[in-house]
């Protein structure tokens, strides 16, 4: 539950069908930006915000550790102690224009090096919506897909972007070896299977395991993450 220094502003997103997002950037607080994450949450009619742990932690401690910046928003509808988007869940389809309303908003603020970063429901956003966006690749955690389809995947494939999925041991929709099956349009596709891991990368252990292959795919000569910090530096 370490909180890292950084500059973090509350944030909002206009989307190109009038509804405002609620939404966090974090950015390093030494002025240097080596990668930018766009993340995308968790499935919202299932408690997914963009608060769930992973993301939260990885805005908590990325800027610091590692120089990204790290955006979080609410995808229309959803809530978190930030606030509230506005709209309605729309099963992924409406929420195109959220994803493209936070690439626009850090392609207008100027953060470089744009990387989506999706999880579970996210990855769905990421797949479907993602490949003709100005970010430089995606990485999926926890794919389930169920409504990102293989000409979505095929589609990623011809836009040569990278795209890694890390995928859990005991998933619940989505294990490594039918991954492997799956994902095969996806011809550039780095898929790491970890072992022991569930759905939700719950534990400290698996925390640092996702935000670890984060780092070593979008800034790598910040990866691994430290360990341990200076006791000064904690919030």
């Amino acid at each position: 539950m370490t909180v890292l220094p950084a500059i973090r502003e509350d944030i909002v997103l206009r989307t190109e069908d009038g509804l405002e997002l609620v939404g966090e950037l974090a950015l390093p607080a030494s002025g240097e930006v080596r990668a930018t994450l766009i993340t995308l949450h968790p499935l919202p009619t299932h408690g997914g915000f963009m608060d769930s742990h992973v993301l939260r932690k990885a805005a908590w401690r990325l800027p610091h550790l590692a120089d990204i910046a790290v955006i979080r928003f609410n995808t229309r509808g959803t809530s978190s102690p930030r606030g509230t988007s506005e709209g309605e869940f729309d099963e992924g389809d409406g929420e195109v224009a959220d994803v493209r309303a936070a690439v626009e908003f850090a392609v207008a603020r100027g953060l470089p090096h744009r990387w989506l970063v999706g999880w579970s429901f996210g990855t769905e956003l990421a797949l479907m919506h993602g490949a003709d966006l100005d970010v430089e690749g995606a990485i999926l955690l926890s794919p389930p897909l169920r409504r990102a389809e293989t000409t979505h995947l095929e589609h990623w494939a011809a836009s040569g972007k990278p795209v890694t999925a890390l995928v859990p041991e005991h998933d619940d929709f989505l294990q490594p070896a039918e991954a492997r099956e799956r994902f095969a349009p996806l011809t550039q596709l780095d898929l790491i299977a970890v072992d022991d891991a569930k759905h939700l990368w719950v534990g400290e252990t698996y925390v640092r395991i996702v935000l670890d292959a984060i780092v070593a795919r979008v800034a790598p000569d910040r990866a691994p993450l430290p360990t341990q910090v200076p006791g000064r530096v904690v919030q």
